[in-house]
């Protein structure tokens, strides 16, 4: 673990991130990988505290891309950070991308049930405050 990761989870927004990923990621694994075992998740986060004392419970292999996230969320150079889906700069591996939104679109939906009304809310938001804004672009870029 370096510093520099470590300082990047000092900071709320970053930590408050990481935990909704993973939330989400154990609603996805539950829901996906009845047969698997599945453990608390052990990561560089998680023994710097991000998760709190109970650490989301998934399997192996979400386990591994939930730590794959970790890194490229405490490493975004993206201040104040966009969602992952709109931004232009794409530092997830294709593989990796396809897994965050395939998660995104089968747990979104259902982690209103598991406490998550709030943040599903802020994000409605700020996706529809983010396609105002792409319209408004392109129009102001077709009126040259």
């Amino acid at each position: 673990m370096t510093d520099r990761f470590a300082a990047r989870l000092g900071d709320k927004q970053v930590r408050d991130d990481i935990r909704l990923v993973a939330a989400f990621a154990a609603i996805y694994c539950r829901g996906n990988h009845h047969g698997r075992e599945r453990a608390p998740l052990v990561s560089e986060a998680s023994a710097l505290g991000v998760y709190g004392r109970k650490a989301p419970v998934m399997c192996e292999e979400c386990a591994e891309h939930i730590r794959y996230a970790e890194k490229r969320r405490a490493y975004c150079p993206k201040d104040p950070k966009p969602f992952c889906a709109h931004c232009d700069t794409h530092c997830y591996k294709p593989d990796e991308s396809e897994w965050q939104r395939q998660m995104m679109r089968y747990a979104g939906p259902r982690s209103v049930f598991h406490g998550y009304a709030i943040p599903g809310i802020k994000h409605a938001l700020e996706a529809r405050k983010w396609r105002k804004a792409m319209a408004a672009r392109s129009s102001n870029t077709e009126g040259r």
